[in-house]
């Protein structure tokens, strides 16, 4: 794949008939959307043939763990519990820096594949992580992940500082606070980032109530749930980014709309882990802000939010009725409003935006005959029907291609091999 050279990108004729538009992206932004922009208009541009594709809105994975793509497959079909600790916490032990980076570099791969653009990340080394993100070309939230219970009082620190000096962030990454969770985190320490986050004002990114037993053990603990406990620290706020949230109570959902805090629901991965179901059809009642995202490959085990978005949109008509989050309110849920909970202008294809979209070929078989497109997309479609990717005005993938996939594919699956052999 060929970088472009060009300092903006005509699309023409882009769209479904009879809506077919010309797009003109300037920079990093939408600049004008329209039935026909002139040429003159755009000198200097690289005009793009867009009559058999649609543009749509970019992926945003509201919650992923990048570098256990490694992990893939490795242990499946069981619990969380089981699965965290008897498995994945002890192959995680043996994860170098060095490992990191590859697995990262393979989950963005796999990302950009399938149309996602932006992702949060909650895992180690990561500035290793950043330092893909950045030669990738996409964007990231990257976690500062805080977990006593794993950490020493010298990693805690260095983390805190990481933070607060705003290590590596760039126009496409920044930092967010991501205490793991109130299994992994004592109350001190989670007080310790509340604190934090105030101070910087910057996001705060949890587990939160991913399980029946996490929210038992809480209310053995603290004689709270979890979201209970949040609001008792003061960390349930605008700024609260909360993944899973699968066994929220009627009480919880009350405290959560009114704070304003973010749901980033993960169903595939929770069906899988058998963890449970969230309650779409009540966030959506509440009126509390919902987005997806993928977990990591290691429980899901795919990167591919077109699933988690179609999945969504099933497990809510079944909670709440077939009329309840039609097809371009789940789309919205996998792109506006995960971007909206981060902070970005981003996740439409709308003047002024931030350039990420997705070219689609409309003469895919899912995507024919076109009734309605964007009900093709959420319901029939899948990531095969991406033929071009987008982000901050530069393509990332053209025609299914992505620069130096082979090589990082063939790199993941011999460090995959070497960790499973250590110590065998």
């Amino acid at each position: 794949m060929s970088k472009t050279l060009f300092k903006s990108v005509l699309l023409q004729s882009a769209g479904s008939k009879p809506c077919r538009r010309d797009v003109l992206i300037e920079g990093n932004r939408y600049s004008k959307i329209a039935e026909s922009v002139p040429l003159e208009c755009c000198q200097g541009a690289e005009v793009v043939d867009g009559k058999n594709f649609a543009l749509m809105p970019a992926f945003y994975n509201g919650h992923t763990h990048a570098a256990m793509t490694l992990l893939r497959g490795y242990a499946d079909d069981m619990e969380l519990s089981k699965w965290l600790n008897q498995y994945i916490w002890p192959f995680e032990a043996k994860l170098t820096a060095d490992d990191i980076e590859i697995g990262s570099r393979l989950a963005i791969l796999e990302m950009i594949k399938s149309g996602t653009v932006f992702f949060s990340d909650m895992y180690w080394h990561r500035e290793r992580t950043m330092n893909v993100v950045e030669e990738m070309g996409i964007r990231a939230s990257i976690g500062v992940t805080i977990s006593d219970t794993l950490m020493t009082p010298e990693g805690l620190k260095k983390s805190f500082d990481f933070l607060k000096n705003h290590v590596g962030e760039s126009e496409r990454v920044k930092l967010v606070l991501m205490p793991h969770s109130v299994y992994a985190v004592s109350l001190p320490c989670l007080e310790n980032c509340v604190a934090a986050a105030r101070d910087d004002n910057c996001l705060m990114h949890i587990h939160l109530s991913e399980t029946a037993k996490e929210v038992q053990d809480c209310k053995a603990q603290y004689g709270c749930t979890p979201v209970e406990l949040m609001q008792r620290i003061g960390a349930l706020d605008e700024n609260l980014v909360a993944a899973h949230c699968v066994h929220f109570t009627d009480a919880d959902m009350e405290l959560f709309a009114q704070a304003g805090s973010k749901a980033i629901l993960n169903p595939c991965s929770n069906l899988k882990l058998g963890s449970g179901i969230p309650p779409i059809a009540k966030f959506m009642e509440k009126k509390i802000p919902l987005g997806l995202g993928t977990d990591g490959d290691s429980s899901n085990n795919n990167l591919d939010m077109h699933e988690d978005m179609k999945f969504a949109a099933l497990l809510a008509k079944v909670q709440g009725g077939v009329e309840c989050l039609p097809a371009h309110d789940a789309l919205k849920m996998a792109t506006e409003n995960v971007a909206t909970a981060y902070g970005l202008n981003a996740g439409r294809i709308e003047e002024g935006w931030l350039a990420d979209g997705l070219l689609v070929r409309l003469d895919n078989e899912r995507m024919a005959p076109c009734h309605d497109l964007i009900s093709n997309w959420v319901y029939a479609a899948d990531s095969r029907a991406i033929d071009s990717v987008i982000c901050n005005g530069k393509f990332v993938m053209r025609g299914g291609h992505v620069d130096g996939e082979a090589e990082i594919v063939e790199a993941a699956s011999a460090c995959a091999h070497r960790l499973a052999n250590v110590n065998n």
